[in-house]
C-alpha cells in the first residue's frame, strides 16, 4: 500500500506528535519505516537531514512547557557556542521552576528561573532571549574570554559608515539588566567580569580575543568601529581594530584570507592604509594560539615604532 503524503510543512523536518496530528496525520503513517522516532513523541523523513529551527522546533512542540536554551539556543540566535561546548551538540531544553526538567534520548533537562520576557518565539521554536541565553552560558564550564566574545556577538552594529551595516542584536544595558535580575545565579560572578569587558565593533570570536590579549598584556586597548577616511572625508579603511594616535590599523586574517580574491584585496587594503600614513599590522589564527604572545609581540612593536617615529619627527621639527 502507497503511504500517504506528508503536509508539506512536515517534509524534510523534525516533528512532534502533537503537531501531525493536528494535520490529520494518522498514527498509524507516525510509525512507517521512512520516519524515524529521534526522541520519545519526534519523527524524521528518513530522508530528511533538517538543522537549526527545522531540527529542533519538534522539542518544543512536544508541550508547551519546554524551551530551548544555553547552548542549544545559542546555535539557534548565532551566537558562538564557546570551545568547552562546541562538541557538545546535546539539545538543551528547559522548562520554568514549578516543572520537571525535561528527560529524554539526547537531550540535556534543565529547570531554570524566567520570567515571561525572558522567553521569544524564532521561526516557530520557543527559545531563551539573546540576553538570557548568554547569562545562562556564563553558568557553564566557560572561561570569561568565552563569555566576552559572546556578548560581543550580541552586542555588535556597525554604522552607515561601513560597508556592510550591522544592527546589534541586544544592548550591553539588557545585558546589565539581565545580570541584575539575576543576582544569584550560578556563574553571575563570571557574568559580572566578563560585561565589564564586552565592546560593540567586533566581529568574530578571533577579533574578540585578540582585543582581550592585548588588554591582558597591559598594552591600550584599541579602538573598534573606526573609520579612516580620505582627503575627501569618504570611508576608505575599516580596521578590525585601530590605534588612532597612532595611526595603526589592526588586521585578523582569518582562514578566508587565503584565496587569491581575498589576498589581493588584502595588498590593495594595506596599500591604502599607507597612502594615508597608517601602519597595518596583520594577525594571523599562530598569533592567538596559547598565550597569545603573537598578537602581543606584533603590536607591542609597532607601538613602540610609532612612538619612536614621532619623537624623531619632533627632533627634526625642533632643529
Amino acid at each position: 500500500m502507497r503511504k500517504a503524503e506528508l503536509p508539506d510543512h512536515l517534509k524534510g523536518v523534525a516533528f512532534a506528535l502533537r503537531t501531525s496530528d493536528k494535520a490529520g496525520v494518522t498514527r498509524t503513517r507516525t510509525r512507517a519505516k521512512d520516519l524515524v522516532p529521534v526522541s520519545r513523541g519526534i519523527r524524521v523523513p528518513l530522508s530528511a537531514q533538517p538543522s537549526g529551527a527545522d531540527a529542533l522546533r519538534a522539542y518544543t512542540d512536544v508541550d508547551d512547557a519546554s524551551i530551548l536554551a544555553l547552548c542549544s539556543a545559542a546555535r539557534m540566535i548565532g551566537i558562538p557556542v564557546p570551545a568547552p561546548q562546541e562538541g557538545d551538540w546535546r539539545i538543551h531544553l528547559a522548562r520554568r521552576r514549578g516543572f520537571a526538567a525535561p528527560r529524554r534520548a539526547n537531550v540535556a533537562g534543565h529547570r531554570l528561573t524566567l520570567t515571561p520576557d525572558e522567553v521569544m518565539e524564532y521561526d516557530g521554536a520557543r527559545l531563551t532571549t539573546p540576553a538570557r541565553t548568554w547569562l545562562d552560558l556564563a553558568s557553564m564550564r566557560n572561561s570569561v574570554d568565552d563569555l566576552v566574545a559572546a556578548g560581543d556577538y550580541l552586542v555588535n552594529s556597525h554604522g552607515e559608515d561601513f560597508p556592510f551595516p550591522r544592527e546589534s542584536i541586544c544592548r550591553i544595558q539588557e545585558l546589565r539588566d539581565m545580570i541584575d535580575r539575576h543576582p544569584g545565579l550560578r556563574g553571575i560572578r563570571k557574568a559580572r567580569e566578563a560585561l565589564e569587558l564586552i565592546r560593540v565593533g567586533a566581529d568574530s570570536v578571533p577579533e574578540s580575543r585578540m582585543r582581550l590579549a592585548l588588554i591582558t598584556a597591559g598594552l591600550p586597548e584599541p579602538v573598534l568601529n573606526f573609520v579612516v577616511r580620505g582627503d575627501s572625508g569618504l570611508p576608505v579603511l575599516w580596521p578590525d581594530a585601530a590605534y588612532p594616535d597612532h595611526r595603526i590599523s589592526l588586521q585578523y586574517d582569518g582562514e578566508h584570507h587565503t584565496g587569491e580574491d581575498q589576498y589581493q584585496r588584502d595588498i590593495v587594503r594595506a596599500e591604502v592604509a599607507a597612502r594615508y600614513g597608517w601602519h597595518e599590522v596583520r594577525i594571523s589564527k599562530n598569533d592567538l594560539k596559547g598565550d597569545r604572545q603573537g598578537v602581543v609581540g606584533k603590536v607591542r612593536s609597532a607601538l613602540a615604532y610609532r612612538a619612536q617615529s614621532a619623537l624623531r619627527a619632533g627632533r627634526g621639527a625642533g632643529h
